[in-house]
């Protein structure tokens, strides 16, 4: 679950912490639609009587068109020979046809204000499209004004509905989540399509992997910079009063967006196109180099900041709303975590989380007295005080998410060794019969952590799962792994007494300091 961290290493993360914070926590994958003016209410209701079904013939016969070209486009091949050459001939005159069906079709969803600035690169000067902020279905426009580049996609989008066969026209990269080996097949065919002589169309990538609400740009998937080669950065802006384009994890579903976008009088869109993007000679030995430094160029020209989110920290934060938590818990830059202490995501979601849900219930972060409910351990115990300052890295009062799976690694887990267990399971049997009764654990554990006789029993039910009336070590270490913390405590016990010296209380001034009157 995590990698195993020293005390020392632990301590080396706090001077030089794991994430650099931003002054404000941006959460890119939340939008909340505003529609509360009577001018609102009153176009909504003008355009779906008059507009709307106009519009909506309008788009269903460009889909129809499209689905009628791409079809005679792929008459007679395979999806083997789709991906082994370009298309070409009066296949691949279709293309352009394709290309003004799509424009047109954006026009019938009001986008009659289309703004280009800059000049689309030639597939010999950049072979591959970098597209962001992702923000909606409505990118698609960087594919109709782009000569309809190839497209990485998921296997999965070829069931929608007449969208599938535009799709497959393109030649796109399929991704099959369920195979094992897609990651490195998709990187293997982009490479072989960007560095190929044959006349293979440019290939067009939303590396952002899922849809924000463009107030920052979170981490590029690293995919399209393994080519090593020049790369077009492609802007996409929505500067309208009504945002009707973003489509977030936590928002309006797709059908009211797509109503209200059709309810406006019109569109506004953006495509911009940035100078080629030439990689040195150290980005191209490092895709994550190359497209982290790809990703602040976008964002110095949209003028918005970086954060180093992904679709992990997405999935986080649907689950942390499940689980009755604020949104903003699931938000941690689940990838920095995960190569820096071995996190799975999988245990992230299903455990680590659902353990911090059941400790926070002060709106969301832990503070001090859950912490100590939920150890069963006095609140003003010296080792519960000290571990908890070691989790709490800001110094709040209280610990987030983030501060607790940090903590739960660097301190709790490391800690949660044989030795300690051993250690601490002689300190309770007493009478060294191998088992643990609860008048000895009482009197140990008021004698270490001054624990009253009721917080001790509730603690000895939980351990004693079968009732048999004592503690075997197998009960104790079991009990133990499901709550680390223990060991961390025991841990500081253990050295106090080597010490000869108690950890200060939350409730003790500091040295050199006077208890307040």
């Amino acid at each position: 679950m995590c990698n195993k961290m020293s005390e020392k290493e632990g301590k080396e993360e706090e001077r030089a912490p794991l994430i650099e914070e931003t002054s404000q926590l941006l959460n890119p994958f939340v939008h909340r639609l505003e529609l509360n003016t009577a001018y609102d209410k009153f176009k909504l209701v003008l355009m779906s009587i008059f507009v709307v079904p106009v519009r909506v013939v309008g788009i269903m016969i460009t889909l129809l068109v499209a689905y009628v070209l791409a079809s005679a486009g792929l008459w007679g091949l395979s999806r083997d020979q789709l991906a082994a050459r370009p298309l070409s001939g009066w296949r691949r005159q279709i293309r352009w046809y394709m290309g003004c069906v799509g424009r047109m079709m954006m026009r019938c969803f009001g986008c009659q204000w289309m703004k280009i600035k800059g000049r689309i690169a030639t597939k010999k000067e950049a072979p591959i499209l970098i597209v962001g902020p992702h923000s909606s279905f409505f990118d698609c426009i960087a594919v109709f004004w782009s000569n309809v580049p190839c497209l990485v996609n998921r296997i999965e989008n070829l069931q929608l509905p007449l969208f599938g066969k535009y799709i497959d026209y393109t030649q796109p990269v399929y991704v099959w989540r369920e195979d094992t080996n897609s990651r490195q097949n998709t990187i293997q065919e982009i490479k072989r399509r960007a560095t190929s002589d044959e006349d293979w169309p440019q290939v067009m990538i939303f590396p952002e992997g899922t849809c924000t609400n463009r107030s920052c740009l979170i981490t590029f998937k690293p995919g399209a910079f393994y080519p090593g080669v020049p790369v077009q950065p492609v802007l996409i802006r929505y500067p309208n009063r009504t945002d009707s384009f973003t489509w977030t994890w936590d928002g309006p579903g797709a059908l009211k967006m797509l109503w209200v976008t059709l309810c406006q009088f019109h569109n506004f869109c953006e495509l911009e196109y940035l100078p080629v993007y030439t990689p040195s000679e150290e980005e191209k030995r490092d895709a994550k180099l190359f497209a982290n430094n790809v990703r602040q160029v976008m964002a110095d020209a949209l003028g918005v900041p970086v954060a180093d989110y992904t679709y992990d920290d997405c999935r986080l934060m649907h689950k942390a709303k499940l689980k009755n938590l604020p949104y903003q818990t699931g938000l941690i830059e689940f990838q920095k975590l995960r190569y820096r202490l071995g996190l799975n995501l999988k245990n992230v979601e299903e455990e680590l989380l659902t353990q911090y849900a059941d400790i926070a219930v002060s709106d969301g972060k832990i503070t001090l007295s859950d912490f100590a409910k939920y150890l069963g351990i006095p609140e003003h115990e010296p080792a519960l005080v000290e571990l908890f300052h070691l989790y709490d890295k800001d110094n709040s009062g209280t610990i987030d998410f983030r501060e607790y799976l940090i903590g739960y690694c660097q301190y709790s887990q490391p800690a949660n060794t044989e030795d300690t267990l051993k250690w601490a399971f002689k300190l309770f049997d007493r009478r060294g019969k191998g088992h643990i009764l609860l008048d000895d654990l009482i009197k140990a554990l008021r004698a270490s952590l001054d624990m009253t006789p009721e917080e001790t029993t509730r603690i000895f039910k939980q351990a004693d799962q079968d009732s048999k009336g004592y503690i075997t070590y197998e009960d104790f270490e079991a009990h133990a792994k499901r709550k680390p913390e223990y060991a961390k405590i025991f841990l500081t016990y253990q050295e106090s007494i080597k010490n000869g010296t108690r950890p200060r209380s939350i409730h003790q001034p500091p040295p050199g300091k006077k208890k307040a009157d």
